[in-house]
């Protein structure tokens, strides 16, 4: 495989809405490259970037891939990436080691929401965009390509212009006409995606002509030497036109508009021209920021490096930004940022080479955890086919398997030059389900297959819930946890069962009660004999438990007061109304009596349950649930129905500002009402909405759904009194 220099390099981000087709215009692209001998197709799992076995069984790109094309004496590398809502974050993942973004838009169905968020993304990046309108043999496609640029107008606004016209007859579309050279290139649907150059079509030829003026007129305005030729000779020659309008894209002056159909092969090649010649190479690429020390070695739940908080940091030891040029003279820096597990040559780690040169059998510093690795058996991947490579530049996209320390987000590079890249943030998970092992043998090998499935996707989690004693898995919604429960069977042979997480809801009280505790059994020989009499009274929130020996005169033996209080404690563990750990109360024991010979601990902790549960009687029990933190960002037209769908869940708005086109609400709501937000969020946001919550504080439950809950509780064994 030959190696590329920078120059040669273009990385491009193939992202859109699902269904958009960006899989099979990639397959498209490595085909008319003749990377592949025939066109990969989703329908059959022959496509080259949906390998993985959930991507071929629900024939929809769940998880990025990255593949490469060699053209014309440049290599492009494309990153396939997800357009279902629920895997967007991958997709935002896969700006970070590209240079452009290719926005894929369905012809007909136009600008979706996926559409908006990937085109956010990208200018989060400061990434160029080329926006390319697929499927433009569909039979409606000649109808709507008009209303569908008038929209993209609309939408992302004057300066995304077309530099090609489609061409449609009788037999559908047929190719393109190249608004830069004005010439026309035809098709054969199904081909091998080559064109053959023509004459513009006469019906066509006029719209041809004004479309090649305005494009001309964008591409110099802003830049005077070129309004000044543009006015003096009425246009723009060919080669002068092609240096400014590559600069223009650069520069995000100008947005193109191509058309293709990837499932026909038609106009592939040309948009590998097109790339080839406008898309930035990775050395045009300003300057890389990154941080010149690492503060903190530390890793998350699924591996990936932690910095510490900016006021865990003293002020003298707040590390400099550094820029590191895309070059080869650079020190080395690269930076991981993908992970996969390949039964067979274990964990995969993609990474992007920002600066330097990295050489086969390379031993490199993992600045993020101070480890060093060796890299060998260098490789490029065409979707899961590893192709051996000896040496890559900087800008390359590259892998390497069975690095023993390395995971996704860390940067590694040459020892003395420590650097930091910045991480994307992952967004918080927006489902939680319990998780079961069906076996024995299956929970042994749960905890190990869940978290190498969490090495290749950040944004799951998995924990044991310390308060309901449940193992619980976070994801995306309820396909993404689908998806890793049917990988964890398929992978690791490991059955579980999913089922929705249980609340953990707390009881406490809000009355005084005063109450005697007396345990008395006689079975022959010695008997046992314990009483005590205890106050109760609530504390404030969050005051947990507290106990007092308020004990004169020997009324309770020194040595059986602290059973008393494991009584207590014992019985408000297992709750009063419906199971529930027992906070917040404070327990006095005041007095009570003892027999000389049948008095022992285990009397007096059963004279300290009945106790507690004689007090509970009084003292207005109720229950607690826990009330999050919520904060929810979704477009403007939406925050009417989402506040009014947070009131319908019993939430409390704190507060709402406006960020451009978006509302950001904040909310405290019950965590019973959130546990299936996700789906309702994306529902009421049409996908385009996000949140974030945690753990707040504890708050009454109302009493009608405090009723049900307790109806619907197992009641608990209550200790039997015995006097």
């Amino acid at each position: 495989m030959k190696s590329y220099p920078g120059s040669e390099i273009r990385n491009v981000a193939v992202a859109g809405h699902a269904h958009s087709g960006k899989t099979t215009l990639v397959s498209a692209l490595l085909h008319a490259a003749k990377m592949t001998p025939v066109l990969g197709r989703v329908e059959d799992g022959s496509a080259i970037t949906a390998y993985d076995e959930e991507d071929v069984a629900r024939r929809t790109t769940m998880q990025n891939a990255v593949a490469f094309a060699e053209w014309n004496g440049v290599k492009v590398n494309l990153v396939d990436t997800p357009g279902f809502h629920m895997f967007v974050h991958e997709a935002r993942s896969a700006m970070l080691p590209v240079e452009a973004a290719l926005i894929v838009i369905h012809a007909v169905n136009g600008v979706e929401a996926m559409t908006t968020r990937v085109w956010q993304y990208a200018a989060e990046f400061n990434l160029p965009r080329v926006v390319v309108l697929n499927q433009m043999d569909h039979p409606r496609a000649a109808s709507t390509a008009n209303s569908t640029l008038q929209a993209l107008h609309d939408r992302f606004g004057r300066n995304l212009i077309p530099i090609q016209l489609p061409i449609h007859s009788d037999r559908g579309f047929e190719g393109v006409v190249d608004l830069v050279t004005m010439e026309a290139f035809y098709y054969t649907p199904g081909g091998d995606g080559h064109g053959k150059i023509g004459e513009i079509p006469p019906g066509l030829a006029g719209a041809a002509q004004q479309a090649h003026e305005t494009l001309v007129e964008l591409v110099a305005e802003g830049k005077d030497e070129l309004m000044e030729e543009f006015f003096r000779e009425g246009t723009i020659p060919e080669q002068h036109l092609i240096s400014a309008l590559h600069e223009a894209i650069r520069e995000d002056r100008i947005f193109p508009v191509l058309y293709t159909s990837g499932l026909a092969g038609i106009a592939t090649d040309h948009l590998l021209d097109f790339l080839k010649v406008y898309a930035p190479a990775p050395i045009e690429r300003e300057p890389v920021a990154a941080r010149a020390v690492l503060q903190t070695v530390a890793a998350n739940g699924n591996g990936a490096a932690v910095m510490a908080t900016p006021a865990e940091v003293d002020s003298e030891d707040q590390p400099e930004i550094v820029l590191r040029k895309v070059d080869d003279a650079e020190p080395l820096s690269l930076f991981v940022f993908k992970t996969m597990t390949d039964p067979f040559a274990g964990r995969i780690s993609f990474f992007r080479v920002f600066s330097g040169c990295l050489r086969n059998d390379a031993t490199v510093q993992n600045y993020s955890r101070k480890g060093a690795e060796k890299f060998s058996h260098l490789s490029i991947m065409q979707g899961h086919t590893a192709v051996p490579v000896s040496e890559l530049h900087a800008g390359d996209l590259g892998a390497v398997a069975k690095l023993r320390e390395t995971f996704t987000c860390d940067t590694l590079g040459d020892k003395g030059h420590e650097i930091f890249f910045e991480p994307v943030c992952v967004p918080e998970p927006a489902m939680t389900w319990a998780i079961e092992p069906k076996t024995r043998a299956d929970e042994d090998k749960l905890a190990p297959a869940v978290h190498k499935l969490m090495e290749e996707d950040l944004l799951v989690r998995f924990y044991r819930d310390p308060q309901t004693n449940e193992f619980l898995i976070a994801g995306a919604g309820q396909p993404h946890i689908e998806s890793l429960v049917s990988k964890l069977r398929r992978r690791y042979h490991t059955e579980v069962t999913l089922k929705s997480p249980k609340v953990p809801y707390r009881e406490t009280i809000r009355g005084r009660a005063d109450a005697q505790g007396r345990h008395k059994k006689q079975t022959g020989g010695h008997g046992q004999y314990g009483d005590c009499k205890i106050k109760m009274e609530p504390l404030p929130r969050g005051g947990g438990f507290e106990f007092v020996n308020d004990i004169f005169g020997g009324a309770i033996p020194r040595q059986y007061v602290p059973a008393v209080e494991k009584g207590i404690q014992e019985s408000a563990a297992r709750g009063y109304l419906a199971g529930y750990p027992v906070v917040d109360f404070k327990v006095t024991v005041y007095d009570g009596s003892y027999h000389d010979v049948d008095s022992n601990e285990l009397s007096f902790k059963m004279a300290g349950r009945i106790a507690f549960r004689k007090c509970m009687e009084q003292a207005k029990p109720t229950l607690l649930e826990p009330i999050m933190r919520v904060e929810i960002e979704g477009p403007e037209e939406f925050a009417g129905a989402l506040m009014g769908d947070l009131n319908q869940r019993r939430g409390r708005v704190q507060g709402m500002e406006s960020t451009g086109a978006s509302t950001l609400i904040r909310a405290e709501v019950p965590m019973a009402e959130m546990l299936s937000y996700g789906q309702s969020l994306t529902a009421l946001t049409q996908g385009r909405g996000s949140f974030h919550m945690e753990m707040d504080h504890y708050d009454v439950v109302p009493p009608p759904i405090a009723e049900k809950i307790v109806a619907s509780a197992k009641k608990p064994t209550g200790d039997e009194d015995e006097e």
